[in-house]
């Protein structure tokens, strides 16, 4: 008899919120299946000389079974919906877009992943509130951000917000942004405050601008023929496992926030506070690219994210 094999993926260190979480998620599922298959987490994909963006690759091949990923990696071309997370300033409360996510929104938003990936949602991590690092200057409001090199995701849509911000943006994937920091590749990043410390970030970026401009999701996806192909039994231990580590999940992120704003203090990194930010300059710069998302989106959609 073969046995079952399960293969998790993620692209973090040990110390993140997702590694801690993903191990969380294979202990319970070994418990559940009282160790009838063989499970495998391979918690860094970069430690085996991949770029991050392979995970993605890697589960669509069947390659790995499962793995998290920031949702702007996905083919919001495809799932236009997905863009609704990757608007400025739209979330800004934990409680609020976790209800959205558990409920008829993000149901909504699976299912057209489902329909027109190759994956299956199985949960929505918490990415953290993503606030802006660089090493030059402070940064309070656009007229700031002129002329400096930002480090972005892959997303068109991130690129093309934060060149209306002033920045000159360098997509640049996870596994490189270490060393694009260090050697000053760019001036500028993005990120939550977990990655800027696990990262490494934080003796080279000095300033960091509180901004919250974007709430970071990351769903735990499968690949959808082999979720679909599981042994019923195996499908419900393994969406038990998912709630559990999702719970943990979130509780780390919320803790890692306050943990990782603490150690940038005491490190001396000078922090911009949100009421020193100018918020609606931010919004201002961004407002005819979210005018036509929202239209191309759907109105629809974001309705019922905003409800």
């Amino acid at each position: 008899m073969v046995r079952l094999s399960l293969r998790f993926g993620g692209y973090q260190t040990e110390a993140s919120v997702h590694t801690r979480a993903l191990r969380a998620l294979v202990a319970e599922l070994d418990r559940r299946l009282g160790g009838e298959a063989d499970i495998a987490l391979t918690a860094n994909v970069a430690d085996h000389g991949h770029k991050a963006a392979d995970l993605l690759k890697m589960v669509a091949t069947g390659e790995m079974d499962f793995c998290y990923f920031q949702s702007s990696y996905l083919d919001a071309a495809r799932v236009p919906a997905l863009r609704a997370l990757d608007l400025p300033f739209l979330v800004t409360d934990r409680d609020r877009i976790y209800a959205k996510l558990d409920g008829a929104f993000g149901e909504r938003l699976a299912a057209a992943i489902a329909a027109h990936t190759p994956y299956r949602v199985l949960a929505y991590w918490d990415n953290g509130f993503r606030h802006v690092s660089n090493g030059v200057r402070p940064i309070r409001a656009p007229a700031d951000c002129a002329g400096l090199r930002m480090r972005t995701t892959s997303s068109p849509l991130h690129q093309e917000i934060f060149a209306a911000f002033g920045f000159t943006p360098v997509a640049i994937d996870p596994a490189e942004l270490t060393q694009a920091v260090a050697t000053g590749r760019v001036d500028a990043q993005e990120n939550p405050l977990t990655n800027l410390v696990q990262f490494g970030l934080h003796p080279y970026h000095r300033h960091v601008s509180l901004t919250a401009h974007f709430f970071g999701c990351a769903p735990l996806l499968a690949n959808r023929a082999r979720y679909d192909a599981l042994p019923r039994d195996v499908r419900d231990a393994l969406d038990a496992a998912v709630a559990a580590a999702t719970e943990a999940q979130r509780s780390f992120a919320r803790a890692e926030d306050a943990r990782c704003l603490a150690l940038l203090e005491q490190a001396g990194v000078a922090i911009v506070p949100p009421e020193e930010i100018d918020t609606a300059a931010f919004r201002a710069a961004a407002g005819a690219i979210v005018a036509r998302e929202a239209a191309a989106i759907g109105r629809d959609v974001l309705a019922q994210l905003e409800a």
